[in-house]
């Protein structure tokens, strides 16, 4: 209570002892330190954190785990250009190898739910797509769905996926396809090539073109 004075009868609002006792048992039961902490950690998703950033992605339906492969190899074929690398750096492809569940930092997952909800109550086309990934890759570069036909569309990226930004596309549910539509996923990042191939990096800096994943 914020004025205990409008609430003492008249003939006990001088009475020190009692006015003690009635402070101190409203700042004992004072609720506004703990509606404040709520807000703050669980309610504004700005600001949320920890259990308040779990029980969002329950809300709109994402998890904080996601299962990702580790391992890079030598960019051939079997490679994308998020787990591959030039010459003289990794291996070749040594087949399909374990998966780890890792947990996505608060800032991470925090994205993460902003763009799920934003999907939930969206229509599935291409801007809005656009805009998903926008919000998911501020500042890393040209990312954006185009329509390829047959019911197909292709997210490309002109620069590297982390696994766990991969994760999230394949498996978060963030990025769901229209109803009957299949998407692909083509990473470009200086990959090697000629001259005439905007992007492309020379021999020992970038790798072969690892298709679409």
């Amino acid at each position: 209570m914020n004025d205990l004075s409008t609430t003492l009868l008249s003939q006990y609002a001088n009475s020190p002892t009692l006015l003690a006792l009635i402070g101190q048992f409203n700042a004992a039961a004072d609720p506004a330190t703990l509606i404040d902490a709520f807000y703050d950690e669980v309610w504004n998703i700005a600001t949320a954190q920890g259990y308040g950033l779990d029980l969002w992605g329950r809300i709109v339906g994402v998890a904080r785990t996601l299962a990702m492969s580790s391992g890079k190899t030598f960019g051939f074929h079997e490679a994308t250009a998020a787990s591959a690398d030039p010459f003289g750096q990794s291996p070749f492809y040594g087949g399909p190898v374990a998966s780890q569940n890792v947990a996505l930092s608060d800032d991470a997952f925090r994205v993460l739910i902003l763009a799920k909800a934003y999907a939930n109550i969206s229509r599935a086309a291409i801007p809005v797509y656009n805009a998903i990934l926008r919000q998911l890759f501020p500042g890393r570069g040209n990312a954006f769905v185009c329509d390829t036909g047959g019911m197909n569309a292709r997210l490309t990226f002109d620069f590297a996926l982390d696994p766990y930004e991969l994760a999230i596309l394949k498996q978060s549910g963030a990025f769901q396809p229209p109803t009957g539509v299949l998407f692909e996923i083509m990473q470009a990042p200086g990959c090697l090539g000629f001259a005439e191939a905007a992007g492309s990096a020379p021999f020992n800096t970038g790798i072969f073109f690892g298709g679409y994943s």
